[in-house]
């Protein structure tokens, strides 16, 4: 017999009664009924009912053992009797009867219970995340983890693209989020960085002649965190060489539908080669965000050409300088009272804005200060216009147009979630595309990147020569799903001269270009094939699919808010010696007060 286990606490059935096992795992619970202990072991399989009787040995041994120690059962497999039959468990039909206990591990005091659904603080569970990675719900999230991971490497191999690996130890680049950096201890005063993304490193791939090119890629970003961004990430990144939009869209399509299909619990997934494609522009009048989520049947409408000579003087007045009015629909509000609106309005002064107008309507008749000012016949020619209804309020959000798309945006989503409109049991993916290739900074005063400077403009040098940079557009796009961003990509810029003139434009000179980006324009200059590709995170697919609201519940040893690992006591402090070795010398920040 094995020395710890014949069979797993999942394995057992009315087929193995009659029979003598062995078992090993966890103490998950312990019921005493009158001398009759009932013991629930647990391993990574499932629980096993244990029974441990006055006449069995096994019982004085666990009557003492404190939850979560670890114990090997020796027993008989015994059929449960039919009022005792638990279908809820696959050995819910069996029992073993105890005739010898093995400890292996005595548990001291716990710091969270495992066999309870009972929340604890984050820092307690990050503390002893060995022990909080025991409890059900976030173990099975690893498991679904592994499981996606497994699924998405097959559907990328089984499309022909071969699994490469790329340095983490890189060089830290200008663009992009702030890096972590590694001191060498080789070369004083000089610095690797963790990669952000393989980005230089998969386009060179494709440089090389390797064609199709994935990995499951760790990155690295110090950035402030939230709850579905985490500093350290995975992602499936991958690269395809001689390659349109569309044909990225339709190799990877297959593979997220398939992955959220397989994984999904049957809800409903947009199919592959249904992904809508939405322009950014599009997106940003309709969802006001660059990540909709489609779920919400809410849609917002630009209004501004109703107030241009209004009777609301405020609207008027950001109309006639420059600015924007959007709607964002309402419906069924004839039963809300004045408060729901109001507290709509408060909630916008308290997220950072002017505020939120809005009209109420009920039998068809209009309310509020906005539509006594505008006026019932003007309103109703706007109503007209957006196919609204006689009892549908309207919010609306003016000023900027930047920042009218995002109270509308925030707006659009807080009412879709109050009125209960949000689709449930469904996963929707679209592509937002067509990217402006430039923005006007205004700290700067000048032109810059919008998004990802090393993506190809749409018209290629003619564009860039021709057009007002702002009406530039990037061969860029962005996946979502269910508001998410899983990833952006992009078809590369992979001709040296496009790459130099579209800096250009940004005001970068060629000397720019060629010192903070060396290694990719040399080896354009050398031979580089039209490619693209994308990235889409692991660990927010997973947290969609565990239906988790924080990324740190499908990640196994996650930082904390404050990117610290409580549990290792990272980031930690490091000797002299060990500081000496890579020339560096700390300095104490100041103190307080």
């Amino acid at each position: 017999m094995h020395a710890y286990r014949t069979h797993t606490c999942a394995a057992l059935n009315q087929s193995a009664v009659g029979q003598s096992v062995r078992l090993s795992g966890w103490v998950h619970n312990k019921r005493d009924h009158g001398g009759v202990l009932f013991v629930d072991l647990r391993d990574h399989y499932g629980i096993t009912q244990i029974v441990a009787d006055s006449d069995s040995p096994a019982q004085p041994m666990l009557e003492k053992l404190k939850l979560e120690s670890v114990v090997t059962i020796d027993g008989d497999v015994k059929a449960r009797a039919p009022e005792a039959v638990n279908p809820n468990l696959p050995t819910g039909g069996i029992e073993v009867f105890a005739r010898e206990v093995t400890i292996q591990s005595r548990a001291e005091e716990l710091p969270l219970i495992v066999n309870s659904a009972e929340d604890y603080p984050e820092e307690t569970r990050l503390k002893y995340r060995f022990v909080d990675l025991r409890r059900e719900r976030v173990h099975n999230n690893i498991i679904l983890r592994s499981k996606v991971i497994s699924s998405l490497r097959q559907r990328m191999i089984a499309q022909g693209f071969n699994e490469f690996q790329t340095p983490i130890l890189g060089a830290s680049s200008p663009e992009g989020a702030r890096d972590y950096l590694v001191p060498s201890r080789l070369h004083p005063g000089r610095f690797y960085a963790l990669p952000q993304a393989p980005q230089m490193f998969k386009q060179l791939l494709m440089v090389a002649g390797f064609d199709r090119y994935f990995q499951i890629a760790p990155c690295f970003r110090d950035e402030d965190l939230r709850a579905d961004r985490s500093p350290e990430f995975y992602q499936l990144d991958f690269e395809m060489s001689f390659v349109t939009q569309e044909d990225v869209f339709q190799a990877i399509e297959p593979v997220l539908a398939g992955v959220f299909e397989e994984f999904s619990g049957g809800k409903s997934v947009t199919p592959a080669g249904e992904f809508p494609r939405i322009p950014y522009r599009e997106a940003m009048l309709k969802y006001g965000s660059d990540k909709p989520d489609l779920r919400n049947p809410i849609l917002i409408s630009d209004v501004s050409h109703h107030f241009t000579s209004s009777g609301f003087g405020i609207f008027e007045k950001i109309v006639g300088t420059g600015g924007v009015v959007r709607a964002i629909p309402a419906p069924n509000t004839a039963d809300k009272s004045r408060k729901f609106f109001d507290e709509m309005n408060d909630w916008s002064k308290k997220e950072g804005f002017a505020g939120l107008g809005y009209v109420t309507r009920k039998g068809g008749e209009f309310g509020g200060p906005i539509a006594k000012n505008h006026g019932p016949e003007e309103m109703a020619k706007l109503y007209e216009e957006l196919g609204l209804g006689d009892d549908d309020g309207l919010f609306f959000a003016a000023g900027k147009e930047k920042d009218a798309a995002k109270l509308a945006g925030a707006a659009r989503t807080r009412t879709g979630e109050i009125l209960g409109l949000i689709e449930e049991n469904c996963f929707k993916f679209c592509w937002i595309v067509d990217f402006p290739m430039y923005e006007y900074d205004e700290d700067a005063k000048k032109v810059d990147f919008s998004h990802n400077p090393f993506s190809m403009p749409q018209g290629e040098m003619e564009a860039l020569e021709t057009q007002d940079p702002l009406d530039i557009l990037a061969w860029q796009y962005d996946i979502v799903c269910n508001g998410y961003e899983l990833s952006s990509g992009a078809i590369r810029n992979h001709r040296p001269d496009i790459m130099y003139k579209a800096f250009e434009v940004a005001g970068y000179s060629k000397a720019d270009v060629d010192e903070n980006f060396s290694g990719m324009i040399e080896a354009f200059k050398l031979g580089a094939p039209p490619h693209g590709g994308s990235a889409p995170g692991i660990d927010r697919i997973v947290m969609l699919l565990a239906d988790e609201p924080n990324i740190r519940e499908v990640i196994a040893f996650p930082l904390n808010q404050r990117a610290q690992d409580l549990m290792m006591g990272a980031p930690s402090q490091v000797s002299p010696r060990q500081l000496r070795d890579v020339h560096i010398r700390t300095v104490e920040a100041p103190k307080e007060g």
